[in-house]
């Protein structure tokens, strides 16, 4: 009954997003703005979004160096297998790539996986918050949107913020995980506390530890940074070739803003890679940079296919060459075979003195 209800909410929530999306439009008029966008500009954009996921894989096995080895195309396959299932079931298709990777390199243990993708994010954030936050220096505000400038401001503000919290915390976490690792240990060591949650808890606290020596290691965290600035300038370029190929009076930071506010619409949790919550997004940006509702539309339902067409082509074959089953894939997205999968490979622990 409980899994019935989440379903239903989220396909009320998708229809929500749609219609709010779809009101009012002219959809003839959306239809043949469709038809005139540039094709070499659409294909330039998706040929870059594809190097983007190959950045994606290379960023992967760095953060993956202080935990195992691993190899890229097998990061690769797993990166645009994950952006498939996201596609398909929303953000709750993300726990599939840290249930597939371990399918094809029996040395990287679920949690490995799981771990560095919560570091990944953590570097995604904040670069996505920096490009965001420049796009705003110089961003013009169009007359008549003032009162919606001031609230994308505020939230892009507030999101530097969480950021910036989240990775002191890290990095006190990094220094201080020993003696955090044995307090929890202690704390937990009580009958009321099941000993699933506790050897989940501990065997997190113990990867994420691990992970983390990436943001101790300088070469390593220069790696990484270099990876997560060249994967969003893989994102943001073809978000302005998708502008240009519509003819849009609009300048690269104008595209930086557009990426931005089509990021927090992604961000929703609907099936279609954020259908509906994304297109309103981007639309939405659009509009306040003075572009017209069905212009705005148009761009933002081709913007939408050139981000995720390409890793859905790539997922589609890898799922297809993995012989795994219907069943099988439901299963992987079941998070709770992932806890069971983290849970078993979470070595016993006790404090130390």
């Amino acid at each position: 009954m409980r899994k019935a209800l989440k379903y239903l909410f989220v396909i009320l929530l998708t229809a929500g997003f749609v219609w709010y999306f779809a009101r009012n439009l002219d959809w003839a008029e959306v239809t043949q703005n469709v038809r005139k966008a540039n094709i070499w500009y659409l294909s330039a954009a998706a040929a870059i979004i594809c190097f983007g996921y190959f950045l994606r894989s290379v960023r992967w096995q760095v953060l993956l160096k202080p935990l195992t080895p691993s190899k890229v195309s097998d990061l690769f396959a797993t990166t645009t297998v994950g952006f498939t299932a996201i596609f398909v079931v929303g953000r709750a298709g993300e726990i599939l790539r840290p249930m597939w990777l371990p399918m094809l390199d029996k040395r990287i243990r679920p949690s490995y996986a799981l771990i560095t993708i919560g570091v990944e994010r953590v570097f995604d954030l904040a670069s996505l918050i920096c490009f965001f936050s420049v796009s705003l220096i110089w961003f013009q505000t169009r007359a008549g949107h003032e009162a919606e400038y001031a609230y994308i401001r505020l939230v892009g503000n507030l999101m530097a913020l969480g950021a910036v919290s989240f990775i002191v915390f890290l990095l006190i976490y990094s220094w201080r995980s020993e003696p955090l690792i044995n307090w929890f240990a202690a704390f937990t060591d009580r009958k009321f506390i099941p000993k699933r949650v506790r050897s989940l808890g501990l065997g997190l606290m113990q990867q994420l530890a691990t992970s983390l020596k990436v943001m101790t290691n300088a070469r390593e965290i220069f790696w990484v940074t270099l990876w997560t600035i060249a994967l969003w300038l893989a994102i943001s370029i073809p978000t302005w070739l998708v502008l240009m190929a519509f003819g849009l009076p609009l300048t690269f930071v104008d595209s930086i803003f557009v990426m931005g506010v089509a990021s927090m619409g992604s961000l929703v949790p609907t099936p279609g890679g954020a259908a509906g919550a994304f297109h309103a997004a981007t639309a939405g940006s659009l509009i306040l940079l003075g572009i017209g509702h069905e212009d705005a539309a148009a761009v933002s339902i081709l913007m939408h296919l050139v981000y995720f067409a390409p890793a859905v082509i790539f997922g589609l074959y890898y799922l297809v060459h993995g012989d795994i089953s219907v069943a099988g894939f439901r299963r992987l997205l079941s998070s709770e075979n992932a806890e069971r999968e983290i849970e078993s490979d979470s070595p016993d622990f006790e404090p130390q003195p």
